[in-house]
């Protein structure tokens, strides 16, 4: 017996000294992580951040443009000459010029796409937070599922170190005639269910840490794992009184992200429509630029490079004017169209915030659930402890036999995983409504 107490030790020794050399993150660590180095989050602050490059190119729109150019052209055969005949000649021309165009009036396109892309932005940024919120809530999910595993393996643990002990005790009463071979060789056989049972918690224990590494973009799990949080509170925490979902969702609507985002898009929607009607109105722009020419003709002399660009220098300015009259439907088809997608937004928005409030509502449901189940858990352990005591103190004296001995083991371990399953899943449906209201998903 003593040997199998060593042995027991031993392994917790082991895993004591294995869980040390790692290093324990707590969930918040695992969050920001996540915030920092997820793809998905990346990938949605590149559009943010592309939102700003083409607010940066709306407002630009109002500068003047400036472009510069030259031209080289050669000539053959008959041409018209300076003194107004025909005859085969070669010229060349060379030409400078320096253009300028500044919009005085765009029919309020120029403002409105600035708005535009204001709304655009904002719900980029919106959306990046959701994608943050989003991935906090799925690193919360991993965070439990390897905390549930945790504790399934501890439950492993204790039955192969329950079953142990009888095995060795079985083997020293079959050495003594005290019991069959029988009953050694069945408590032998519930010993290796116990060890496979344990190998399998590992395995899921092993697979939930992998999960989670994953969702951080570790390169690998080994030396990653979780800290166990401080449940003793959780009781006090069983007594509190859950928000109703209405009242979680009146909180929530006020600052979710992802109504943010399609309120932007709403907005979005109605200065498109306005946008759209821009095409109705004229546009003025004022023009201005300079140039010089030099040109030359085979068979007669012309004045050199330099005295040709000063004496052909022009310079002009001027408006122009364009107004709009048939353009085959286009703009009248463009209204139609930003109409139909503000129509298409604004049952997007609804679409949405339904889909919160049912979430809301399964967190919460959820919630009382767990914390039913927690509490049955909790009274399932005691009576399951007290019967297996029971039944300890009766198998030791020969009360009870092996069979009756691993029935109520195995009801206590059982009840302990219900209890452990039951108590992880209320500490986060608790977070998760704490989430919806507005606070960090801690535990």
């Amino acid at each position: 017996m003593y040997r199998i107490i060593y042995i027991l030790a031993f392994m917790l020794g082991v895993l004591g000294v294995s869980a040390q050399q790692q290093k324990a993150w707590t969930l918040r660590e695992c969050v920001d992580y996540a915030l920092e180095n997820n793809i998905t989050v990346k990938q949605q602050d590149v559009v943010r951040r592309q939102g700003e490059v083409e607010l940066s190119t709306a407002k630009n729109s109002r500068l003047p443009d400036l472009n510069g150019s030259a031209a080289q052209n050669w000539s053959f055969g008959r041409g018209l000459t300076a003194e107004n005949t025909y005859s085969n000649q070669n010229t060349s021309s060379t030409s400078f010029s320096l253009g300028t165009s500044v919009p005085l009036f765009t029919g309020f396109r120029i403002p409105r796409t600035i708005e535009l892309n204001k709304l655009n932005l904002e719900a980029a940024t919106a959306d990046l937070a959701k994608a943050r919120g989003d991935i906090s809530v799925q690193v919360a999910q991993a965070y439990v599922q390897i905390l549930y595993a945790m504790e399934l393996r501890d439950v492993a643990l204790r039955q192969i170190g329950i079953d142990s002990l009888q095995t060795e005790r079985l083997r020293e009463m079959y050495d003594t005639g005290k019991a069959s071979g029988a009953e050694v060789a069945q408590q032998e056989a519930t010993l290796a269910q116990s060890r496979l049972t344990y190998t399998q918690a590992d395995n899921d224990y092993r697979l939930a840490l992998l999960s989670l590494a994953q969702l951080l973009e570790l390169p690998t799990p080994e030396g990653f794992a979780v800290v166990r949080p401080d449940t003793a509170a959780i009781a006090v925490d069983g007594a509190q009184t859950l928000p109703i979902p209405d009242e979680i969702y009146q909180e929530a609507v006020a600052f979710k992200p992802e109504i943010k985002a399609e309120t932007y898009r709403l907005k979005g929607a109605e200065v498109n429509i306005k946008l759209a009607k821009s095409a109705l109105w004229p546009t003025l722009s004022l023009t201005a630029g300079l140039g010089s020419n030099y040109y030359t003709t085979s068979g007669f002399d012309s004045d050199g490079f330099g005295k040709q660009l000063r004496n052909n220098f022009s310079q002009y300015i001027g408006l122009s004017l364009s107004v709009p009259i048939f353009n085959r439907f286009a703009t009248r088809n463009s209204i139609r169209t930003a109409r139909l997608n503000q129509e298409s937004q604004l049952l997007q928005l609804e679409n949405v915030k339904k889909t919160l409030y049912k979430e809301i509502q399964q967190a919460y449901y959820n919630a009382v659930a767990a914390k039913a189940q927690y509490a049955s858990s909790l009274e399932a352990v005691r009576s399951n402890r007290a019967a297996f005591n029971l039944m300890s103190a009766k198998y030791e004296f020969g009360k009870a036999n092996i069979t009756e001995f691993n029935e109520s083991k195995n009801n206590l371990l059982k009840s302990e995983s219900d209890l452990a399953r039951a108590k992880f899943e209320y500490m986060y449906d608790v977070s998760l409504i704490d989430f919806y209201r507005g606070r960090r998903l801690d535990f």
